[in-house]
């Protein structure tokens, strides 16, 4: 019980003085925090995309805030919602991180970290291709076109004029794009011909880019899809057909992004990916066989895993949190622990109301052993029955398999971004940023969102490696 005690001591007594709020009107997100030294007071700050309803024009689309007060740095606007979360790179080379940040209508940009300048945006009209769609999170790779900056690997898909169950879908496409220019370097079309929502994740080989292995899907909430395995060749030569095949969506696609992470203690990284049917799937990262799947049954799955410690062996495992129900039904959420010998759930629990948000890992307790930490939205009902929404955080504990809240819950409600964990000034503390909808009475709402910055007191005992969206390293690639 001395591990539940000292979580109950994190929810009460763990909140530092120095914690901030900021609140931007007329704005929603989801888009997931992204921090970086910005401003050159020695803390991180933070940068995080926006909009408002789809096809609607914002001012405040993209912004970063200072992470020591939580005070608007900058702002940069969107003709949409950008939802994507921010690749970093400096592309002006002053020392800065500059953002690349995208989402629907075809937008992406590059950010001057400093200045919230726009340093490009991206040009469809320069291409004779067929329509473009959304961006998803882009990935680094080597410098493809010799400018002394590494360019992004980055999918491009989904058609949202078409109706949800019509089979007739344009194809998604891979890209590589300069990062100092927004220059279309290198595409290639989707080997099955289908739409693509996912965000590639890359198994990145400095030594032999060309052969550097990414891994994607294809289909969607209603159509079919498959799991693959290409290589960055394959896109300079535009032609994905040689892509692996890793996995069959028999009625739905593949959205959530996968992870890199060894399992097998080959020393090679393996494939773990989850399918919008509800299953968590394990390949081999050298003969590509399936080392196991687990499926949740009633689930589908549009967030990405925690990877972390959650148990006394050396091998990562695996936190899942699926929406209960089929799309376009869906209602509460499903959380599942996953041992990542062998597949088997060893926790499961069913923690608020639907939202897609991604769950994180962190030691809290300093045992080496690590808890999950996730946004957790429920419901409330007044005294004539009306509903309102609230959003928390919930850590779990998985030696005594509890599950305890962190913070007292706050009105309104997060659709789908995901917290972050990390040390934003160096003190060696905890820090904790999340986000949400102000509205208390709609869940999908984009007049009002709330930035949190918690600053705890809870000593950092080893490097969070799964503190972000798509991990610490924003990558989706577990490091050990």
């Amino acid at each position: 019980m001395r591990k539940i005690a000292f979580l109950m001591l994190i929810c009460f007594c763990g909140i530092a003085q120095d914690s901030w709020t900021t609140v931007l009107p007329n704005v929603g997100t989801f888009s997931s925090p992204r921090a970086a030294y910005l401003n050159g007071d020695g803390t991180k700050d933070l940068i995080l995309g926006a909009g408002r309803l789809e096809f609607e024009s914002c001012d405040t689309a993209i912004f970063a805030l200072d992470g020591t007060n939580g005070e608007l740095l900058w702002k940069v606007a969107a003709k949409d919602q950008i939802f994507i979360s921010a690749g970093l790179v400096d592309i002006n080379e002053d020392g800065v991180s500059d953002a690349i940040i995208g989402g629907r209508s075809s937008e992406l940009m590059a950010i001057n970290g400093k200045t919230g300048e726009v340093i490009w945006a991206f040009d469809t009209t320069q291409y004779a291709l067929n329509r473009w769609f959304n961006f998803y999170n882009p990935q680094f790779i080597h410098d493809v076109d010799g400018d002394g900056t590494r360019d992004i690997l980055i999918s491009n898909g989904g058609d949202i004029w078409v109706e949800p169950f019509d089979p007739n879908r344009a194809a998604g496409r891979m890209c590589i794009i300069s990062s100092k220019t927004g220059a279309l370097l290198h595409h290639a079309p989707m080997p099955d011909n289908n739409e693509i929502y996912m965000s590639v994740v890359i198994d990145f080989d400095s030594l032999n880019p060309l052969v550097s292995r990414f891994i994607f899907g294809t289909g969607g909430e209603t159509t079919s899809g498959s799991l693959f395995m290409g290589t960055l060749e394959m896109v300079i030569n535009g032609d994905l057909s040689a892509a692996k095949t890793l996995a069959f969506g028999n009625t739905k696609g593949f959205v959530s992004p996968p992870v890199w992470v060894d399992i097998n203690a080959d020393g090679n990284r393996d494939i773990i990916a989850s399918s919008v049917e509800g299953r968590l799937l394990a390949f081999d990262g050298v003969t590509y066989s399936k080392l196991w799947e687990t499926f949740l049954p009633n689930t589908e799955s549009y967030s990405s895993m925690a990877v972390g410690q959650f148990n006394a062996d050396k091998t990562p495992d695996f936190f899942v949190s699926f929406a209960q129900g089929v799309w376009p039904k869906l209602s509460w959420t499903k959380q599942a622990m996953i041992n990542g010998k062998n597949g088997e759930i060893e926790y499961l629990d069913s923690l608020g109301y639907y939202q897609t948000s991604s769950p994180l890992a962190v030691d809290l307790t300093g045992d080496g052993i690590d808890e999950a930490v996730l946004n957790v939205d429920y419901q409330v009902l007044d005294s004539i029955g009306r509903k309102s929404f609230f959003t928390t955080l919930y850590a779990i504990e998985f030696t005594q398999k509890e599950a305890v809240v962190l913070v007292d819950g706050l009105p309104g409600h997060n659709v789908s971004s995901t917290p972050w964990l990390g040390d934003l000034n160096n003190d060696g503390l905890l820090d904790i940023v999340y986000c949400h909808g102000t509205n208390a009475y709609h869940t999908y709402t984009f007049d009002g969102l709330r930035i949190n910055c918690l600053k705890t007191t809870i000593p950092i005992s080893k490097p969070i490696k799964w503190g972000a969206y798509m991990g610490s390293g924003y990558d989706g690639v577990y490091k050990k």
